[in-house]
């Protein structure tokens, strides 16, 4: 349900009512007395920042000096209300210079009453975007004298943006080289037992965008998961040769995406907005590819000395490499000197977080480093307690390879004027939460 809101109101902190909107007539004028006696004269403002009195909710937050207040008298959405204020003073501060206090409500009550009008319509929350307002409320607030200059852009047509057709894109953009750069970052969730069986394994992964394109294009993007191969094999009356599926979960799209054509094709079309953006984010839980196989060893040698041996698989190409690969591998707080011997990188203790932390710049693929350590302990009279063995940790950066195994079939790019366009895809896969436990 959306906000539905009643009124809104700013107060300053001695509770004087700076500007507000009624914009239904189920609320009285003083409920904003209501709220200066039971919440602000009460001294509760930072208990809840919701309240209910006298059947009526109000949802409010502090923005410098300013409380801004919306008052409801349904079930509305409390989030969606948070939400619309956080927004809405971004789009305050678009037009005063990147200033939102008192001075600056009290130096533009006309623009913020013409504001609030446009974002709001008999309570529920309109388009808050400054790039599409701007484009038919030219005027400018009274600018803090320590904000810059905003530069002076061409105001395009915007007819299109206003209806929310492409609001997240302006017409007439310009380029010389028509680009799209186009980057699959993955991140490995990984917890295995001490004897090498996977416990919790997933992939969270999300695809950034960067595209300098002239005109208003129409992009489309074809990936190898399985629902969409499937879709398209019927569309066509015919197999699909794609080699590996894979099945993605928990997806969630920039609106810029086309959802009913995605629905019915399952396909990813989109008009892009200029520059970075997220296309989508996703979530795989079965068939990931592990870049990493760690075989720990650990060795108690009586009171006051420990071996440790660490052997680590990448089970990636031979071709291809990880970038700052760490291994952290616990050891006892009593720890008093170590000795090492590795065949790649670097190794060294760190007391202030108690592991042996092996470092390996560049980590060819179908290698196994091993690492061997010898800790000795410092013996204590007090009694001894178990130690609880905390799992070994790893980072790494792997370029051009996917532990989901999601690739881009294909990247179409269609506009009406037919120019050429240059397209880059890069893979990464990173660690999240890449654990081994130690045998106990």
């Amino acid at each position: 349900m959306p906000v539905a809101a009643s009124a809104i109101y700013f107060l300053n902190l001695r509770g004087d009512v700076l500007i507000n909107r009624l914009y239904r007539d189920d609320v009285g004028g003083n409920m904003v007395d209501a709220f200066r006696t039971h919440i602000m004269q009460t001294k509760e403002l930072g208990t809840c920042p919701v309240r209910q009195i006298g059947g009526c909710s109000f949802f409010y937050m502090r923005i410098s000096n300013v409380y801004i207040v919306i008052v409801v008298s349904s079930n509305a959405n409390v989030a969606c209300a948070f939400k619309f204020v956080v927004e809405a003073v971004a789009l305050f501060k678009s037009y005063f210079g990147g200033a939102f206090d008192e001075d600056a409500i009290r130096n533009n009550f006309v623009l913020i009453y013409e504001l609030l009008d446009e974002i709001m319509d008999f309570g529920y929350p309109q388009n808050l975007s400054p790039e599409i307002l701007k484009l038919y409320i030219t005027q400018e607030g009274v600018r803090s004298p320590f904000s810059s200059k905003p530069t002076d852009r061409p105001v395009p047509n915007a007819t299109l943006q206003v209806t929310g057709a492409v609001g997240w894109r302006r017409e007439g953009l310009v380029y010389k080289k028509n680009e799209v750069f186009l980057d699959i970052v993955e991140s490995v969730n990984l917890l295995m037992s001490s004897k090498g069986s996977v416990l919790r394994c997933d992939v969270t992964g999300k695809i950034l965008m960067k595209c300098f394109l002239s005109g208003m294009p129409d992009l489309k993007l074809g990936l190898n998961d399985k629902i969409g191969l499937e879709k398209e094999s019927q569309l066509k009356s015919r197999p699909t040769k794609s080699g590996k599926t894979i099945e993605l979960d928990d997806v969630t799209f920039h609106q810029c995406v086309n959802l009913t054509r995605f629905n019915s094709e399952k396909t990813v079309s989109f008009v892009p907005p200029d520059g970075e953006f997220e296309l989508m984010k996703y979530r795989i839980t079965e068939g990931v590819n592990l870049p990493f196989r760690v075989l720990p060893t650990i060795k108690e040698l009586g009171r006051t000395r420990m071996e440790v041996n660490v052997k680590i698989k990448s089970v990636f190409g031979a071709k291809m490499f990880a970038l700052g690969v760490v291994i952290k591998i616990p050891v006892p707080k009593q720890t008093a000197k170590t000795s090492f011997q590795v065949t790649s990188g670097r190794a060294k203790y760190n007391a202030s977080i108690d592991c042996l932390v092996w470092k390996i710049r560049k980590f060819p693929g179908q290698t196994e480093p091993t690492m061997s350590a010898e800790v000795e302990l410092i013996s204590t009279m007090a009694e001894k307690k178990s130690w609880t063995r905390p799992p070994i940790q790893m980072e790494f950066q792997v370029p051009m390879f996917t532990a989901s195994g999601l690739r881009v079939r294909f990247l179409k790019v269609w506009e009406k004027s037919g120019y050429n366009t240059v397209e880059w895809v890069r893979y990464i896969t990173k660690a999240g939460s890449y654990e081994i436990r130690l045998a106990s």
